[in-house]
Order: C-alpha cells, then sequence, then structure tokens
C-alpha cells in the first residue's frame, strides 16, 4: 500500500515538474540535466510555486493540509511559494452522515435518539480530518456536532512516513535543503496535526478562550458542553451568525465595518499580551459576525501561547518600530537570547534598519504590521537567529486578522488602533503597576522561605568541608540580603500607600 502511494507521489512530482525543488544542489548537476533531458516532453508551463501548490492539491487532504501549515513558515519559505501556498483551501467530499452516526454511538455507548433529540446528516462543513453537523440536544439546545473522519488516524501516518522521507530527500538534494529545514517543519506539522485529531484538545482550548472573553463586548466564543465530548466526538453550542467574508451582507445588515475591523486589533492585542494565549487560526471560514456586531469565534485547533518574555520581547519591538529606533529592537534581540550574545549590535542594527526603513516612507495607514514582523525575521536570519514556533504562529495570525481587519475597513490605520495598547500595557509592566503585581506574585514564597533560614544556615555551618562551607554561607548571605531588601521595598511601598491614602 505505502509502494503504490509513494508512486503515486512520483508521478505527481513528474506532472508538475517538482525536480527544481528536489534537484537543486550542486551535487545533484548531473541527475538535474538527465532527469531535465527525459521530462523534455513534459514542460513546467506554469510557475514553480503554483505548481507545488497543484501538486499539494492532487495528492489530498493531508498534503493540503501540510501546505497550508507550510505558508505560515514565511521565515523559511521564498515569497512567491508563501504566497501561493496560502491560497490552499480545505475542499474535501463530506463522509456520510450514517458513519458518522456510528462514530457517535461507538463513543457514547448510546443510541443517538438516546444523545440528541434531532440530528442533521447532512454536514454543514467538511475539512481534511472532520466534519461538522448541525443537532439538538435532549433539553432543546442547539447545537454543533464536530466528528473526525473515519479511518484517518492509518492514512495520516502513511503520508507523514512518506512526507519524512521526502523531506529527507529535500534536505540532501536542494540547494535550499540545510536553511529550509524541512524534516523540522514535518515535525512542527506532524504535532498540529496529531493535535487537532484530539478534539478534547480542541474543546479545552476553545473553553480556555470563552473563560478569557466571557465577559466581552467584542467576542463571543461558543460554550463546549463536555459530557458530550470525546477524543473522537466534540459538541459545542450552535453559533448564529454572517461570514465574516461576506461583506456586502454584513453592511445591507446594518453592521459597523469599521468598529468591526478595529476590534479585530484589538481582540488579537488583547489575547496576545493579557492573556499570552491566542486563536492561531483565525481565516475568514474560522469566524462569523454575531447580529450586534461582535466577532464569532469558530474552530480551536491551533492556538498559540507566550511566555511573559515572549510578550516583552513583542511589545519592546513593535513600540521601537513605532519610534524608528533600531538599535533597540538590535538590543531586544540580543537580550533575549534569539541571537548569539557575541553579536555586534551595531551590524544587527544596520541590518534591521536597512530591511525595514523604506516600509516607512509609505503613509502608517498602509503599513503591514505582519510585514514588518515577517522583515525583521528576514533581516535577523544571517545572525543566526532561532525563530520560535509560537513567534511564527503569531505572525500569521497577525496577517490574517490585518487582511480581515482592511478588507473591512480599507483605510484602517493598525498602528494607530495598537500603539497606545502596547503602551499602556507596557507601562504596566515597567510602572509602578507591575512592580505592585511583581511584589504580589513574590509574597508567597518568600513567606515559606524566609522561616527556612535557620534551618538552611545550621545545615550548612555542618558541612565538613571548609570551602564548601565558605561558598554555601556566602551564598545564603547573598540570598538572605537579596529578599531582606525586597521586603524592605514591600514596606515602603505599602507604607507610601498608607501615607497617601491618609492624606
Amino acid at each position: 500500500m505505502r509502494l503504490l502511494r509513494l508512486l503515486s507521489i512520483a508521478r505527481v512530482v513528474v506532472q508538475y515538474r517538482l525536480d527544481e525543488f528536489l534537484l537543486g544542489h550542486e551535487r545533484t548537476k548531473l541527475s538535474r540535466k538527465v532527469v531535465s533531458f527525459l521530462l523534455i516532453w513534459c514542460p513546467a508551463s506554469r510557475p514553480r510555486a503554483e505548481r507545488l501548490r497543484l501538486a499539494l492539491q492532487s495528492l489530498g487532504p493531508i498534503f493540503v493540509k501540510f501546505g497550508q501549515v507550510l505558508s505560515t513558515r514565511r521565515d523559511l519559505l521564498p515569497p512567491d511559494v508563501a504566497d501561493e501556498l496560502a491560497k490552499l483551501q480545505d475542499r474535501v467530499v463530506p463522509f456520510s452522515g450514517d458513519e458518522a452516526i456510528s462514530i457517535i454511538e461507538s463513543e457514547f455507548g448510546q443510541s443517538l435518539s438516546q444523545l440528541f433529540l434531532q440530528f442533521d446528516r447532512q454536514p454543514i462543513a467538511s475539512a481534511s480530518v472532520a466534519q461538522v453537523h448541525f443537532a439538538q440536544l435532549l433539553n432543546g439546545k442547539e447545537v454543533a456536532v464536530k466528528v473526525l473522519r473515519p479511518g484517518i488516524q492509518p492514512v495520516i501516518e502513511s503520508d507523514l512516513a512518506l512526507m519524512r522521507v521526502l523531506a529527507s530527500l529535500v534536505e540532501r538534494l536542494s540547494v535550499d535543503g540545510k536553511r529550509l529545514r524541512p524534516q523540522e517543519v514535518v515535525r512542527e506539522f506532524d504535532k498540529y496535526l496529531h493535535d487537532e485529531l484530539d478534539l478534547m484538545k480542541e474543546a479545552a482550548n476553545g473553553s480556555q478562550l470563552r473563560r478569557n472573553f466571557l465577559q466581552s463586548d467584542m467576542l463571543i466564543v461558543p460554550e463546549i458542553y463536555w459530557d458530550f465530548t470525546r477524543r473522537n466526538v466534540m459538541v459545542m453550542e450552535r453559533m448564529h451568525g454572517t461570514p465574516i467574508s461576506q461583506i456586502e451582507r454584513l453592511r445591507n445588515e446594518g453592521v459597523d465595518l469599521k468598529q468591526l475591523s478595529r476590534f479585530g486589533v484589538e481582540i488579537f492585542f488583547t489575547q496576545v499580551f493579557r492573556d499570552g494565549f491566542f486563536h492561531a487560526d483565525m481565516h475568514p471560514g474560522n469566524i462569523l459576525v454575531a447580529p450586534d456586531g461582535r466577532y464569532i469565534a469558530l474552530d480551536f485547533g491551533i492556538v498559540g501561547t507566550l511566555s511573559d518574555e515572549d510578550k516583552h520581547y513583542l511589545a519592546v519591538n513593535f513600540l521601537a518600530f513605532f519610534n524608528r529606533d533600531y538599535k533597540r529592537v538590535a538590543t531586544a534581540h540580543i537580550e533575549s537570547g534569539w541571537v548569539p550574545p557575541e553579536t555586534r549590535v551595531d551590524e544587527l542594527e544596520k541590518e534591521v534598519r536597512a530591511v525595514c526603513e523604506p516600509i516607512f516612507d509609505k503613509p502608517l495607514a498602509e503599513i503591514s504590521f505582519g510585514q514588518v514582523l515577517l522583515r525583521l525575521f528576514e533581516a535577523s536570519r544571517r545572525f543566526q537567529v532561532e525563530i520560535q514556533p509560537q513567534l511564527v504562529l503569531l505572525q500569521k495570525t497577525l496577517l490574517n486578522i490585518e487582511g480581515l481587519g482592511r478588507q473591512l475597513d480599507p483605510e484602517l490605520d493598525l498602528w494607530k488602533t495598537a500603539k497606545p495598547f502596547l503602551q499602556r500595557w507596557m507601562n504596566e509592566q515597567i510602572g509602578f503597576k507591575g512592580l505592585w503585581k511583581t511584589l504580589k506574585n513574590e509574597v508567597p514564597h518568600w513567606a515559606t522561605s524566609i522561616p527556612q533560614w535557620p534551618r538552611k544556615l545550621d545545615q550548612l555551618l555542618s558541612a565538613n568541608h571548609s570551602k564548601t562551607l565558605t561558598d554555601a554561607y556566602l551564598h545564603l548571605a547573598r540570598e538572605q540580603r537579596r529578599q531582606t531588601w525586597l521586603l524592605i521595598i514591600i514596606f515602603a511601598v505599602l507604607a507610601a500607600i498608607l501615607i497617601r491614602s491618609y492624606y
């Protein structure tokens, strides 16, 4: 079976002349000439990026999804290839309603009539790994039921095994093989795909996002019904809204498109900087607009997370770009540890300036925020910057949000919308509020560690080796001094608050 699949892939490689991608290395020069001679009857009549997209489409849904994920790695791909792969859409024939019912009944060990009052056998949406049916619970609540494709697991494992082989060949034979890191990309795709195969994980993502925006006047996230959710089936609240791609219909319904575009930007930055947890697949197919003008988020298979260090790095970089402070951009890279510590600040600054300065010749409203981040990745490449996966997801999401926002409002000035948010967040992190937040987080640790100092000192005094004793004693003394000063700062802050409130 795997041999037949491999032969099918080889046929597609020949049909779309993908030898251009596979045989680009100097060591394959002779092979390339031989292949070109043998395939003279099959000329490459389309651009290479288009041929790659068509080839992936012909190979089936798993390869289509791989192309979609690959299109997000703009830090690795040439622009023409990334742009073309971004056009890939899941157009998958749905499986039968009877098969969906069989999977549901198998998961719950109950008949369909014991679970649902009504179940629509015709799916409302079908993608590469799952499809969605509308239904009604026994209590009358309208729900959407997501069901994994039957037999998808062995298909995925087989195709992934072949992708690993192809990635290994590309790495050895392609001129860009080492730089593109195809085996790493396949491993990343493997992780995303297996996460999507467990609907409990997607449900948990949706539940977290809903909790983050429960009182929001900008975003609605459907409720997950955990009693009806399993690894292969997920049931959530059915949402009623207009697809965001239907702009003329939204306009006719009286939706404020300018406000909607601003909401999109604010939702993105709230997810990133307030929560450090963001929906990373916000393309138009996953977004509806409610009658009251709020966004509705759907499909939570891919989310991104950011640490406090990531958020600080991003805010510093974005604000430095606003102010065209390229030296601060360079130092932020070095401080983050994502470039070698011996990197010269002036050289990195010069590289960033050369790439980004032309951008600012345009009016701010015409500047792409996502492209700025992409250019930053490109400028950093020759300095051996290791681009973090969470930042790649963020850049992809930012491009989606930005493109969507400007479809709704061509005059959207994303910089003007984002800058106050970033400045407010930075002030909260490094100003008085930031200090107070840090102190509140540290106090529980001090409350448990300070009473232990006498016991730890006694243990250190019992040490046999004098050098060990001295070093350990000095270490403890330094730790005690540090925590003592922090306590003094806390008491000083508390005193200042009390005095201010008294007067």
